[in-house]
């Protein structure tokens, strides 16, 4: 090797340090994820656009992960069954907004080389930090519950597993994750992927089967003054509430640096493009997987008395001729549980790997991987072993710990999106070039806002909903 390879990396590691220093952000004590940090090769910048994109793609698919989480599946099946197809207009106008937040979060973390969670634990003192930590971990930890639960109940339907055992079970995902994680990290995201087309294909299948009217699909994709109504804003709070997930963005800011790119203003850039193309199509999936849920709710359910508020209820309706009309059958009640176990599956993937950048990044907490997934995993599982104990393994329950872990989520929801706003709208951190412009600083702002003041309504509606 030559003088000058050997000085290069020194070199690449001062000019870093030199570019954030201008930037006016302090750099974190360790890189994000540094078992993955850089380790994906991407291809030469002048490869065609497909070969590039498919270099970076895979980012993308694990945060969508979280737009079609368990959590939202009964939301929008619901909203379907209550008012047919009038708020798919409430599903697309979240969808962008969370294409803006991913694109702020991949651009923080390709810019400055550090997570969300790095980035705000460097401008705020330690007691601060350690505080935000908390809040965020229950956040991540309200979401993995969800994903739990998901599976658990998914295991169920089934194959009649104890709620218990089932829960007991996704423990064992830690150990799968330290598995793939050995096998290198592109595998995870083609088993991530590969998991999400299953639930596409599932929702397709059962929506053909439903037939719903395309033109009064058409039409709820319109803004409407009916959703003001009472009923209606409460639902559409409630997809609002469980579509942006704050841990989506911690996540994120971190998985982007997977890519060896150069870390350089040209390669930032380069990789900045890609990022958002691979973000943008993935989200474009859930929305398309959201919209598919609201679709087969309003056409198999709409008008039709019963409760379908639960996985099981849904699973149970999904074969009965008196509800889901001709096309009712086990077949479709069975994919439905598949997709649920696809969904749960993939969803504590990504819950594991962002308790791991949320830890690290507010408290700079070193612990061995496995412990730290391990513990990451266990927060979650303890709740919901303890509510299936103490209620002997009712579902209703488990679904009613699903419903109150969103109040975490609503908490936690502004404090990674004003940060994250902030920063990049800040040229000080983000430098001339990669700084938000103005209209986007203005949606983001306008975004944060709506956002934080529908979850407030929906956490004071669950609140009452507890007295």
């Amino acid at each position: 090797m030559s003088r000058t390879e050997e000085k290069a990396p020194a070199q690449a590691s001062r000019t870093l340090r030199n570019t954030l220093r201008n930037r006016a952000i302090r750099p974190a004590n360790r890189t994000s994820l540094e078992e993955i940090n850089g380790t994906v090769k991407i291809a030469p910048r002048e490869t065609g656009f497909l070969r590039s994109l498919l270099s970076f793609s895979g980012p993308g698919a694990l945060v969508a992960v979280g737009y079609m989480d368990p959590g939202n599946w009964v939301t929008s099946i619901g909203g379907g069954q209550q008012f047919g197809y009038l708020l798919l207009n409430v599903i697309l106008l979240s969808s962008l907004v969370a294409m803006l937040l991913q694109y702020m979060s991949a651009k923080l973390g390709i810019v400055t080389g550090m997570d969300l969670a790095q980035a705000t634990r460097a401008h705020t003192g330690r007691k601060l930090g350690v505080v935000l930590w908390i809040s965020t971990e229950l956040a991540v930890m309200a979401t993995d519950v969800a994903e739990v639960i998901g599976a658990a109940i998914a295991l169920h339907l089934l194959f009649g597993m104890p709620l218990l055992m089932g829960v007991c079970l996704t423990v064992l995902d830690v150990l799968l994750l330290l598995l793939l994680m050995k096998l290198g990290f592109r595998k995870i995201e083609a088993i991530v992927a590969t998991l999400i087309i299953t639930i596409v294909a599932v929702f397709v299948y059962e929506v053909v089967l439903a037939q719903p009217d395309m033109t009064q699909v058409a039409v709820g994709f319109l803004p409407s003054t009916q959703i003001l109504h009472h009923q209606q804003l409460i639902m559409a709070l409630g997809i609002v509430g469980a579509t942006v997930m704050p841990h989506n963005l911690y996540l994120h800011s971190a998985l982007v640096q997977s890519r060896a790119y150069d870390r350089t203003d040209e390669g930032r850039a380069h990789a900045m493009r890609f990022a958002t193309w691979d973000s943008n199509i993935q989200l474009g999936a859930a929305f398309f997987v959201n919209c598919l849920l609201l679709l087969l709710g309003g056409a198999l359910f709409f008008g039709k008395p019963g409760d379908l508020s639960t996985f099981g209820s849904l699973h149970d309706a999904l074969q009965n001729p008196e509800l889901a009309g001709s096309v009712a059958s086990p077949v479709l009640s069975t994919l439905f549980a598949v997709a649920l176990l696809a969904s749960g599956q993939n969803s504590t993937i990504t819950g594991t790997l962002t308790g791991q950048v949320v830890m690290e990044g507010f408290i700079h907490l070193r612990i061995p991987l496995w412990l730290r997934r391990l513990v990451t995993r266990l927060l979650a599982v303890i709740p919901v072993v303890i509510c299936t104990v103490i209620f002997n393994g009712s579902e209703v329950a488990l679904e009613q710990l699903l419903v109150y872990s969103q109040v975490f989520l609503c908490v936690a929801l502004p404090i990674s999106m004003v940060p994250l706003v902030w920063f990049t709208s800040s040229k000080k951190i983000m430098g001339e070039r990669f700084v938000n412009k103005r209209w986007i600083c203005a949606l983001g702002w306008l975004s944060t806002a709506v956002l934080t003041a529908l979850n407030l309504q929906l956490m004071w509606s669950l609140a009452q909903g507890l007295l």
